[in-house]
């Protein structure tokens, strides 16, 4: 059991996804998509241009990997398809990748990671692709931009800092994991907590 810590440049309930009974990062992050593992933690901290530095926004336990063609056939997960007229929920849907069969090349959904006009954004759709695995909990909480700050103490553990600055960071001894995890759980809440820090604040 790893932990996969990383900064959260902007959060819009995109990547990740909270709703609909799952927690799911399907988009962006394709390093941690490609060498996680079922039953590895995955936490999402705030940025320091929202002023949410060691604060937790987020942390999933995977249960599921699956592709993208697995996702967006699948119908549990048809909900998190985006539609850009509906509900900011629906609008930051990440269900949004799937071979053309004819073609063979991706489709990308008009959404967030789309260009305005609804045309494919390549730079979008070659970033997100490097990994094609998508990560999927019911174990999970999310609270936006109302999360709890992180303790001191797992800030500088026997040298380790449990949160990361650029790309991601899942090399941690093995009693600041079990620590860290023992904290998450002493909130015992679950699902979707609150909403994305981008939906409520722009400064």
């Amino acid at each position: 059991m790893r932990i996969h810590s990383y900064v959260l440049d902007h959060d819009y309930g995109f990547a990740p996804n909270p709703f609909h009974g799952f927690c799911t990062l399907a988009t962006c992050k394709p390093k941690i998509r490609q060498v996680a593992e079922v039953g590895d933690y995955v936490i999402g901290t705030g940025c320091a241009k929202r002023h949410r530095t060691g604060y937790l926004i987020y942390y999933m336990v995977i249960e599921e990997i699956i592709t993208y063609d697995e996702y967006w056939g699948d119908t549990r997960f048809q909900r998190k398809r985006p539609n850009l007229r509906g509900s900011k929920m629906q609008a930051f849907g990440d269900n949004i990748y799937h071979l053309d069969l004819g073609t063979g090349l991706w489709v990308q959904e008009n959404s967030f990671h789309s260009l305005k006009d609804g045309s494919i954004n390549n730079i979008n759709l070659q970033d997100d692709t490097k990994s094609i695995n998508v990560l999927v909990a019911s174990d999970f909480a999310y609270w936006g931009g109302s999360g709890p700050l992180i303790p001191s103490a797992f800030r500088n553990f026997q040298g380790y800092d449990i949160c990361a600055k650029r790309g991601h960071k899942n090399r941690f001894p093995d009693a600041l994991v079990q620590a860290y995890t023992k904290w998450l759980y002493s909130f015992q809440a679950t699902g979707c907590l609150g909403d994305p820090l981008d939906w409520i604040r722009s400064d």
